[in-house]
């Protein structure tokens, strides 16, 4: 427990003290961040900032369900396009049709998610071009979006 202010005492003296004395004796240097710049602090100020800075921390998303379904896809797909192997390619692939379906299967909360599975065949042979190219490729393989 932290001392009392002697009376008499300017506080600006007894807290210069206390945190001198803290730092003889080591307590600050073990402290999380410590040698790190201090975050970014010219957005403007947001009263819910621990409770964003927590969400990305733990890989939270406030996203309804469709649009992380697309963020995760678009993820996935390039994930394959940088995969090194066409076997890796072909399960990045599958993984993330077998998403799409089960939200086709179930509808899912949000805006339509406008996803049809991906033709395997179709990314694998763009990922090999992209892999023979200079500059890499992105792959799209689409089968097809819904309402385009």
């Amino acid at each position: 427990m932290t001392e009392r202010k002697p009376p008499g005492m300017d506080v600006e003296s007894w807290v210069e003290r206390q945190i001198r004395e803290a730092t003889e004796r080591g307590a600050f240097d073990e402290l999380a961040g410590r040698g790190k710049p201090l975050p970014d602090d010219s957005a403007p100020y947001d009263e819910m900032w621990w409770v964003k800075r927590k969400m990305a921390a733990e890989g939270v998303s406030l996203l309804p369900a469709t649009l992380a379904l697309r963020k995760q896809v678009e993820d996935a797909l390039a994930a394959a396009g940088s995969a090194a192997t066409e076997m890796e390619v072909r399960r990045i692939i599958a993984e993330v049709n077998k998403r799409i379906e089960e939200a086709m299967r179930r509808p899912m909360d949000g805006p339509p998610h406008g996803l049809v599975p991906y033709d395997v065949e179709t990314v694998v042979t763009e990922w090999r071009a992209g892999r023979g190219a200079a500059g890499g490729g992105s792959s799209s393989g689409r089968s097809g979006e819904a309402g385009a």
